[in-house]
């Protein structure tokens, strides 16, 4: 069974960063395209940004130049750098990955960590 696990949400401040990081772990062969995703109250999930095996990114427009996505292959893990963090900020995050078992794409998500941005 695959599994994703987030960390590093928690409680910043208006202008102040956080890093979150997601692991894939159980029986598989490769993984795709990693993402993250948020999901704010009353709101639709969103796409915060993705990257693909060979570490080509893109972001919403929302979060570039602000947001920075990162993985790395040889531990199937997936970071997200947040920087200059907003009040808009505030929501559920989830770690989202194309997981492969031969040519077989499983779509895999993580449990969600929050992500809450206050004074």
């Amino acid at each position: 069974q695959v599994q994703l696990v987030e960390s590093g949400g928690g409680l910043v401040q208006p202008g102040g960063s956080l890093r979150l990081s997601c692991a894939a772990s159980g029986s598989f062969d490769s993984v795709g395209v990693m993402a993250w995703y948020r999901q704010a109250p009353g709101k639709q999930r969103e796409l915060v940004a993705l990257i693909t095996g060979v570490r080509s990114s893109s972001y919403a427009g929302s979060v570039k130049g602000r947001f920075t996505i990162s993985r790395n292959n040889a531990n199937n893990t997936v970071h997200l750098q947040m920087n200059s963090l907003k009040l808009e900020d505030t929501a559920v995050y989830y770690c989202n990955a194309n997981i492969y078992t031969g040519r077989v794409a499983r779509d895999s998500w993580g449990q969600g960590t929050q992500v809450t941005v206050s004074s």
